[in-house]
C-alpha cells in the first residue's frame, strides 16, 4: 500500500521521521466510533446519527504528522456513509432531535439578535451534511431556506422536511426547481429562496447562499461582526470577463442530453444573442454571494432585473454572471462602481475555493481530492482554512475526508462555548 506522504509539509529536519511515522501508521488499524456525538443516557439506544471518528483535532490543527497520517488512513479505509434514514428517524421526534443536536443550547447575544442573517441553501443530497451545515451556523435569530432539487431522492426530501418541521426558523422553499448543471435552474433556485426570505417575518440584514459542500470557517457572532462592517455594501466576486467567458453569454445555449455525469447540459449554438437589455455591462463572478436586504428587495421589484434575468435564461451558467453584473448596475443599493477594479474570489471573503491549476502558486496543494479542477479539502488544510480570512470553505465532502468536517465543527463549537461563557444570559458549562 502506498501513500502520498508529500501531502504533509513538515520542515526539512522532521521530513524523514514524519514519513516513517506516517507509513508505519498504515499498518495500524484505526478505530472509529459511531454517533451519538455525546452519549446521553436519557436517549434510547436505538438513536443513530452521523459517524464520529477517534481523532485528535487539536493535533490535526497543529499539523502533527502522526495525527494527520492517522486521518489519511481513516479516509482510505474507514469512511462510513451517513444515511438519510437515520436523520428521518431522529427528526420524527422533534424534542429528541433538538436536544440530541444541541439546538436548545445555542445562546444569542444582543448583537446577534439585532442583526439576524438569512441563508439560501440549494442542496440535493447528503442530508446529514446539510444538517451539520445548519447546526454550525445556527442561531435562533437567523432564518434558513432549504431548496432541495426536485430530482432528489425520497429519503433526502423526507430528511429536509424533518429539519423544517423540527426547527422553527428553517423552511422549505415554496417553489422548487429540477436543477440542471450550468443552466438557469440553478439561479432560479436561489431566487425562489430569496423571494420567500423577503416575505418572512424575520427582518434579516444580509443573506448568504450556500450549497451542500460548503462549511463555515467563522461562528455566527464572528459573521455578524464582519457583516456589520460592510455597512450595507454587498460582497461577491465581480470581474471583467475574459474573451473565453464572453462566449457564455454572447451565444444562445440550449439543453442537450449527454452521456456523462449529468443527464443534460447547456450546449453552445451558432446563434448570437442580442446585447444585454438596458445597456447593461456584463461582469462575471461566481454563483455565491453576500447580499444586503436592500439589494435583494431592489432585485425583487426592478423591471431591469427581470429583463436581465429573462435575457440570461439561454446563456451558460447564468448564475456566474447574474449577481456579478447586477451589483455593478448604477444606482443599486450597495453598488460596486463599473469603474472599480475587479473583485476576485480571493478578494471577496465569502468563499475560499482552491483551484487545481493555482496550487503551489496562490495556495498550498490540495490534501483531499479534486472535482472539475476544484479541491475537496483534506484535514491537513484545516489550519490554513481557518487562518486565511475567508468565511466559508468550498468544497468539503465526508466521503473524501470526514475528519476535516468533524474538526471544523469542533473548532467552531469551542468558539461558541467560549463566547457563551462570557454572556450573563447564557448557562455556563
Amino acid at each position: 500500500m502506498r501513500i502520498r506522504c508529500s501531502l504533509l509539509k513538515p520542515n526539512k529536519k522532521r521530513l524523514v521521521l514524519s514519513l516513517l511515522i506516517v507509513c508505519v501508521l498504515l499498518l495500524v488499524r484505526v478505530r472509529f466510533i459511531s454517533e451519538p456525538v455525546a452519549p446521553l443516557a436519557v436517549f434510547p439506544s436505538v438513536i443513530q446519527g452521523f459517524h464520529k471518528y477517534d481523532i485528535n483535532c487539536s493535533a490535526i490543527y497543529d499539523l502533527d504528522p502522526v495525527e494527520v497520517g492517522k486521518s489519511m488512513i481513516i479516509r482510505r479505509n474507514q469512511v462510513v456513509e451517513d444515511m438519510d434514514k437515520s436523520l428521518i428517524n431522529l427528526t420524527s421526534t422533534c424534542p429528541l432531535f433538538t436536544k440530541y443536536r444541541g439546538y436548545g443550547d445555542v445562546c444569542v447575544s444582543e448583537e446577534e439578535e439585532n442583526f439576524p442573517l438569512a441563508y439560501s441553501l440549494v442542496v440535493h443530497k447528503s442530508s446529514w451534511m446539510v444538517e451539520r451545515l445548519i447546526r454550525a451556523l445556527y442561531s435562533p435569530s437567523n432564518i434558513y431556506c432549504i431548496h432541495y432539487d426536485q430530482k432528489s431522492s425520497a429519503d433526502f426530501v423526507l430528511a429536509m422536511e424533518g429539519l423544517a418541521r423540527c426547527l422553527p426558523n428553517v423552511f422549505i422553499a415554496s417553489k422548487r426547481e429540477s436543477v440542471i448543471y450550468a443552466s438557469v435552474s440553478r439561479l432560479n433556485a436561489d431566487l425562489n429562496c430569496l423571494s420567500d426570505l423577503l416575505g418572512s417575518a424575520v427582518k434579516w440584514k444580509y443573506v448568504i447562499n450556500l450549497c451542500g459542500q460548503d462549511f463555515p470557517l467563522r461562528s455566527n457572532i464572528e459573521l455578524v461582526s464582519e457583516l456589520k462592517k460592510l455597512n450595507g455594501a454587498n460582497m461577491l466576486e465581480t470581474s471583467r470577463p475574459s474573451e473565453r467567458k464572453k462566449e457564455r453569454f454572447t451565444f444562445h445555449y440550449q439543453l442537450e442530453n449527454v452521456s456523462f455525469e449529468y443527464e443534460k447540459l447547456p450546449k453552445k449554438t451558432n446563434q448570437k444573442k442580442s446585447p444585454p437589455p438596458h445597456g447593461i455591462e456584463v461582469f462575471t463572478g461566481s454563483a455565491y454571494f453576500v447580499l444586503s436586504r436592500d439589494f435583494v428587495a431592489h432585485l425583487d421589484s426592478s423591471a431591469v432585473v427581470k429583463d436581465f434575468l429573462s435575457w440570461s435564461a439561454d446563456t451558460y451558467s447564468p448564475d456566474e454572471h447574474f449577481w456579478a453584473t447586477l451589483v455593478r448596475v448604477p444606482g443599486v443599493p450597495g453598488e460596486v462602481s463599473r469603474s472599480q477594479p475587479d473583485i476576485t474570489d480571493l478578494m471577496s471573503r465569502t468563499r475560499l475555493v482552491k483551484w487545481h491549476y493555482l496550487e503551489n502558486n496562490l495556495y498550498p496543494p490540495c490534501t483531499g481530492g479534486h472535482i472539475r479542477s476544484v479541491c475537496i479539502y483534506g484535514a491537513a488544510e484545516m489550519r490554513w482554512l481557518l487562518s486565511y480570512g475567508h468565511w466559508f470553505a468550498n468544497k468539503v465532502d465526508t466521503k473524501v475526508d470526514p475528519i476535516l468536517i468533524q474538526c471544523l465543527e469542533e473548532k467552531l463549537e469551542e468558539k461558541r462555548k467560549l463566547f457563551q461563557s462570557q454572556l450573563s444570559t447564557c448557562p455556563k458549562g
